[in-house]
C-alpha cells in the first residue's frame, strides 16, 4: 500500500494505492482510518477495488458501518470509480445522496475527487 499526498486549497488528502482489497471489515476500515488519521489526514480517497464488493450490498450492513466509522471521526472520504455497474435503485440512491450531502463522495476520477474533498 502506497500512500500519495495531494495538496488542494492548503489541504491534504490520502489517496491510497493499492491493488488489493484493504477493507473487507469496519474493523479494517477502522485501522485504516486512524492510520492515516494519525498521520495527520482528513480527507482521504480509496479506489473502489480496494473495498470488498460486499459493501455495496446494502442488505448486509456494511456500507453503514464502514461510513460511520468515517463519519465519527470526522473524516471526509471519497471513493474513486466506475459505478455504473451498480444498478439496483437503493445503491443509486445511496450514492447520490452521499454525493449531495458531501461527506462521502462517489466518484469517477482521482480529480473529480479531489475537487470533491477541496
Amino acid at each position: 500500500m502506497i500512500v500519495e499526498t495531494h495538496q488542494i486549497n492548503q489541504i491534504s488528502v490520502a489517496e491510497v494505492i493499492s491493488d488489493t482489497c484493504l477493507i473487507k471489515t469496519a474493523e479494517d476500515a477502522l485501522d485504516l482510518l486512524g492510520n492515516l488519521y494519525y498521520q495527520g489526514f482528513d480527507r482521504i480517497i480509496l479506489h473502489v477495488h480496494n473495498i470488498t464488493p460486499n459493501f455495496f450490498d446494502l442488505k448486509n450492513g456494511l456500507a453503514g458501518e464502514i461510513l460511520q466509522k468515517f463519519s465519527n471521526y470526522r473524516v471526509r472520504l471519497a471513493i474513486v470509480g466506475d459505478f455504473s455497474p451498480l444498478t439496483g435503485k437503493s445503491i443509486q440512491d445511496f450514492i447520490r445522496e452521499s454525493n449531495r450531502t458531501g461527506h462521502i463522495n462517489f466518484a469517477e476520477s482521482v480529480s473529480d475527487a479531489l475537487a470533491k474533498l477541496g
